[in-house]
Parts: C-alpha cells; structure tokens; sequence
C-alpha cells in the first residue's frame, strides 16, 4: 500500500503561521491547541475493553467483550510512519454462555510504514500483512495524526456545528473527521477492507480533553467497526515526542507470503479432506454435482479450495458450500464459492447477516463475487436439513447449547460415519496428555452427538487432524461403552 508522504517541516510551517488568525472550530486552531506541528510521537495508556471483531456469539450482534487491564499505544508521525500496540485482556465472562475459563493474553503488535507484526511475549515473531491497512488506520485516526495528515494531504474543510468537517485521504485511505467548537478532534472516521463485510467502516470518537502533564488528550477514546464497538479506553497517561522508533525483525523484512495450499487426503469413496492450511473443507462427490463444507479464511482460501475440486472431481458444478458458522475465519471465503453459483448452506440465523454483509460495497477490493453480479442464495437450518443425491444423504444438524455460536452447525455423512465439525473440537497432538479440566466445546460436541444417536467412526475437524471418537471421550474423560469395550476384548 502506498502512503504519501507527509513533508512534515513544511507541513509544521503552514500549520502553524495559520493557526494565527484562523477561529476557533477550524483545522488550523485545532492544530494550534494539540501543539500537532511539533508533535512527532505520541503515546498514550490507558484501561477499558477490547471487542474481538469477527467472533460474534450471535450473527448480527456485538463482538465479545475482553477486559484490558494495561493498555499502551505508541505512534510515531516521522517517516516511515509507525506504531506499536501493547495490551494485557482477559475475556469477560458471560453468565448465559459456558466457555472455557478465560485465559490472559498478552498482545505486542506492530506496524512500520507497510510492514505490521506481532511479537507474543515468549513466542515467535509473525509477520502480519493483512494487517498493515487496518493498523495504519490507526495511526493516522489519532487526533494528532489526523491533524497532521489532513494538512499533508490536500484536506477540504467544511463549517459544521460551530466546528468544522474535515476529509481527505492517505493513499488509498479515505478519512473524514469533527473538530468542534472548542477546536477538539471529536471524531474520526475511515473505511477499511474485510473479505466478509466489504467496505468497512469503523470510527474513532474522542472525549473529555484535559491537559496531561503539558499534553491535550482526550480521556476517552471509543473505536467502533462495521457498527459494533472494538475497543474502549479510559487514558491514564500522556506523553508527547516519546522514544517511537522500532526495528524491523529481519524475518518480517524477508517475510513472503507462502502460496495457498490444499492437500488432499481420501476419507471415503467420493469423500475428500481438503487441508493444508489452519483451516480445513471437505468434499463430497455427490451423483451430479459437487458439495463443500466450510468457505473459510479470504477469497485466496475459498478460491483454492474450488480449484482443487475442480481438479478432484471435473465437469461437476459446486451446487452446495456449507457453512458451519459466521465467525470470519470460517465465513471468509464464502463469496467465491457464490461467484460459482452455488447455494450457501448454512444456520437460519445467519442468513440476515450475509444479506447485510455482503450488500456492502466492495471498491476497496473488488472480489470474484462482486465482479460477477451474482446474488447469493441460500438454503438455510433451523434444527436439521439432509442433502441427498438419492444414494449418499449428508446430515446437517445444529449444535444445541453450545457457548461458541448460535446458528452453530456440524455435518454428519451416516453411510460414511464421517462427522465434520468447526471449533467444538479442535483435537491435540497424538501424543499429548488429556486437559486436566475437559473443554466445555468438547463436552458439548459429544452430549450432541450422543442426543442426535449420530454412530461415529471418523471425526473431520476444520482445525486439526482426522481422528476418532475415541480420542474425544479421552479429552473428556468419558469412558468407552461397554459394547465396544468387551468387543476390543475378545
């Protein structure tokens, strides 16, 4: 992504000579009361939530909450531009859900010019890509980078409410934002791209000014993205021109993006694992057409996965992708597999969310879906829906009072014993001990099984490896039935 450059002494010039005889309200004096021309670093802490984007436990409603107990943010407005995340959560618990106990995460994230990484305290350094638009968003929606950035970048300025309406953008980015009477950057606003919700809007909104040690801050800071808060924090410390210089690890400079890959395992006669990635789909080779379970992760992902059946299985139509619940690592690489007409497959409940979704505009990155002009259509489960050529019946059936999801489905092939499942169980390595305190997922996974009467030889896990339902009782610590106890016996 190109980033124009700013030109920040002659920025600060301008800036500053206007700020003179420019009224309150206006781009200049905001400018003027944050000192931005002579700011080149800001970092700020602080305590609040963090609202993890993507993982609704239900479609169309808000990202769940985590409790930030330390919250440090550091930017740096020189060239290249930069920032730095260090956050300490911990999941809010919800009295209506049952979820494993919450775990402390501690969060190093960062971003220079158009390279981002993550550096987890005692792990390895990732490099991030896909998230260097989102974090230099976040840069640039300060309210001193807003500032800046809008008078680098040739920003029209409105009067509004006593204040003034500012819009401009950094690249591709397009912002607009508030300065209000009291020449305070109130609100700021971007567009972002998301392979489920298109163009996505999220929004900055600052209040409560004070002076922190010489520096004007707000002491509230709100983000919100495609409608739902993402985080919100009180500020408890302000510094102005803090150290903000952060070396690139070499792994992240040298990093390439490996190429999506699909390997292939045969689970039964026309019955596919597509793997190869932290996200798995499957196959299945029906009389006249084609089905897949699960579109997950981007549109590289997806589309990947209908080129390998294509090549499995040629001359054959994808008439059905299923989709096992709208969380966007498993929901991300639907929209090719509309593209190819086929029928989306998935949880009553999350049938408004996709119409919604992906009724959004896609200008940022226009993908297969968009181009095509096609329009969705959907099959949808309220309790258990069967697909059948007439020789092979593929079992769709809801989870039931799973704490993961609502609308939360796992696919059952009877003649295959083949169960596929998302996120109710992810199994461990062969040969790692089991939990000391089961999963409640995985409690939950086999209660539904058992309720169903599903007899199950093979386990098809979206992450993981093929396994039995042996295993699954050990990691749950329920015995084998005494059937097939006395049967190993003899």
């Amino acid at each position: 992504m190109h980033i124009k450059k700013l030109g920040l002494l002659s920025v600060g010039l301008a800036m500053t000579l206007a700020a003179c005889s420019e009224p309150a309200g206006t781009l200049p004096a905001a400018s003027k009361a944050l000192d931005a021309p002579n700011t080149t670093s800001i970092s700020f802490t602080g305590t609040g939530k963090w609202y993890q984007f993507g993982q609704a436990p239900v479609p169309n409603q808000a990202w769940p909450a985590f409790d930030v107990s330390a919250y440090t943010q550091t930017v740096s407005y020189a060239d290249p531009p930069a920032a730095r995340v260090e956050m300490t959560r911990l999941q809010v618990v919800d009295p209506n859900r049952t979820r494993p106990a919450p775990v402390e995460q501690k969060v190093d994230q960062y971003v220079v010019d158009t390279l981002a990484w993550n550096a987890p305290p005692g792990g390895a350094v990732a490099a991030q890509p896909g998230t260097v638009e989102e974090r230099t968003v976040e840069i640039w929606a300060t309210p001193h980078g807003f500032l800046r950035a809008a008078a680098a970048n040739e920003a029209t300025v409105t009067a509004a409410n006593g204040g003034s309406e500012v819009a401009f953008s950094v690249g591709n980015l397009k912002f607009t934002g508030s300065i209000n009477a009291q020449s305070d950057v109130t609100r700021v606003a971007a567009v972002f791209d998301n392979p489920v919700t298109g163009d996505t809007p999220v929004e900055f909104t600052y209040s409560g000014y004070k002076d922190f040690g010489g520096v004007r801050f707000p002491s509230r800071i709100v983000r919100s993205q495609a409608g739902f808060p993402v985080l919100e924090i009180d500020v408890a410390s302000v510094a102005k021109n803090a150290p903000a210089a952060f070396a690139v690890p070499d792994e992240v400079k040298s990093y390439t993006a490996p190429p999506v890959n699909v390997e292939v395992e045969n689970l039964a006669d026309g019955v596919y694992y597509l793997r190869g990635g932290s996200h798995h789909s499957l196959l299945i080779d029906q009389a006249d057409h084609l089905v897949v379970v699960e579109g997950p992760q981007s549109e590289a992902r997806g589309q990947a996965v209908i080129d390998k059946a294509k090549e499995l299985v040629p001359n054959k139509p994808i008439r059905y992708v299923i989709n096992t619940h709208v969380h966007f690592d498993h929901s991300g690489g639907l929209r090719p597999f509309v593209a190819e007409g086929a029928t989306v497959v998935t949880a009553e409940a999350a049938r408004p969310f996709y119409e919604a979704a992906w009724a959004n505009p896609r200008t940022l990155n226009p993908d297969a879906m968009s181009k095509s002009g096609k329009a969705a259509t959907f099959e949808v489960v309220s309790d258990k829906l069967v697909l059948t050529d007439g020789k092979r019946p593929i079992e769709l059936h809801a989870l039931q009072g799973s704490g993961h999801a609502d609308g939360f489905l796992m696919v059952y092939l009877p003649n295959e014993k083949i169960l596929v499942e998302a996120d109710a169980w992810s199994p461990m390595a062969p040969d790692a001990p089991p939990p000391a305190t089961p999963n409640p997922y995985n409690v939950n996974l086999y209660e539904n099984i058992e309720r169903l009467g599903l007899d199950v030889a093979t386990v098809a896990p979206i992450h993981g490896r093929r396994v039995t339902l042996a295993e699954l009782r050990r990691d749950i610590g329920v015995p084998e039935p005494a059937a097939k106890t006395k049967a190993k016996a003899k």
